[in-house]
């Protein structure tokens, strides 16, 4: 069986000139993965070094009678086997979730969660914690605590990648436990919390023909 060759590789561009009064080389490596393939078949750095650091004989980059030394590595990716498509989903019914937390004056337990809420093809809950594979979902939204008196809530955007190593986010510090218990308790001892989806990501995967 004979396999077809790539018609694409993504590489990583790592770019090296040597110092040779330091002994050593100045290195600056590319942020994106550069896709190389028969429209592109050339990829670089508009600027290294400035020409005028390059050229000064006292900055070591030119020795010896003009002599300079460069480097590159190029580090390939194994090739893609899908294609990955993502959409945001901002059309969310309905978007906000409420959780009322009972006798909260009472609660000595380290961490207490919701019950789970579906929304854009997953399910979420909410956390309070009192201790500080690849896939991935975007969602952007508003966590409130909610005043009993209904205005001034405490309200905190949130846009935030969630994957397998990491499937929660939150704050070190949303609310101080004074100011909470002052104010934001209503008269069953209860602290209400919603939040308010705005747009949940989905990725869907395809087989590279």
């Amino acid at each position: 069986m004979e396999s077809t060759p790539p018609t694409e590789a993504f590489a990583e561009l790592r770019f090296y000139v040597y110092n040779k009064k330091e002994n050593k080389y100045f290195t600056i490596q590319d942020v994106e993965v550069k896709r190389f393939n028969a429209l592109r078949m050339v990829w670089g750095l508009l600027k290294v070094l400035s020409y005028d650091t390059f050229t000064n004989p006292e900055n070591g980059f030119i020795f010896e009678g003009g002599e300079c030394e460069f480097g590159v590595d190029v580090l390939v990716a194994p090739p893609l086997t899908n294609w990955e498509i993502l959409s945001f989903d901002e059309k969310l019914s309905p978007p906000k979730f409420s959780w009322n937390l009972k006798n909260f004056s009472e609660l000595k337990e380290d961490v207490y969660t919701s019950n789970k809420y579906p929304m854009g093809g997953k399910e979420w809950v909410l956390k309070l914690e009192t201790l500080k594979s690849d896939e991935k979902i975007f969602k952007q939204g508003h966590v409130r605590v909610l005043n009993p008196l209904g205005s001034n809530h405490v309200e905190v955007q949130s846009s935030c990648w969630y994957k397998e190593s990491s499937r929660g986010w939150g704050w070190d510090h949303f609310l101080s436990i004074a100011n909470l218990r002052k104010t934001y308790l209503d008269k069953e001892d209860a602290l209400n919390v919603e939040i308010e989806f705005k747009v949940v990501s989905a990725t869907k995967y395809s087989p590279i023909i």
